[in-house]
């Protein structure tokens, strides 16, 4: 029974070691996204926020999501001040990634949601520690 138990152990052990290094080796995926919309005010920038939770945070493969508004108090020369509300989502990879641009969630968020858009501002990286 011993002898069972630390087979499996190690089966536990080398299973969790191979996908650790399997993700290693693929990078996470930052996709960043800026809303300038036609209607900025709070009620329509809330109503977008509240929109990426519904629609956005729940994906296969989202490793971290936040959605918010423009951060007024922060107005250095170096800030960029062109947007209204962003959005941060962080996949597990770059499948992740593909199957969430095409997710019926996602396409209905976009088609909600367009018709206020004045420009969107999409910034997808690699992301490596």
């Amino acid at each position: 029974m011993k002898t069972m138990l630390t087979r499996m152990i190690a089966a536990v052990v080398a299973v969790t070691l191979f996908s650790t290094a399997a993700r290693a080796d693929e990078p996470m995926i930052g996709h960043m996204v800026y809303f300038t919309l036609k209607d900025n005010s709070k009620e329509a920038k809330k109503t977008l926020v509240d929109a990426c939770k519904k629609y956005l945070k729940a994906h296969d493969g989202v490793v971290y999501f936040s959605a918010g508004e423009i951060a007024n108090e922060f107005n250095r020369e170096v800030n960029a001040r062109d947007w209204d509300v962003a959005l941060h989502v962080v996949f597990k990879n770059k499948a992740s990634h593909d199957k969430y641009q095409t997710a019926e969630t996602h396409l209905k968020f976009i088609d909600e949601g367009k018709a206020n858009w004045k420009s969107v501002k999409v910034y997808d990286s690699l992301l490596t520690e």
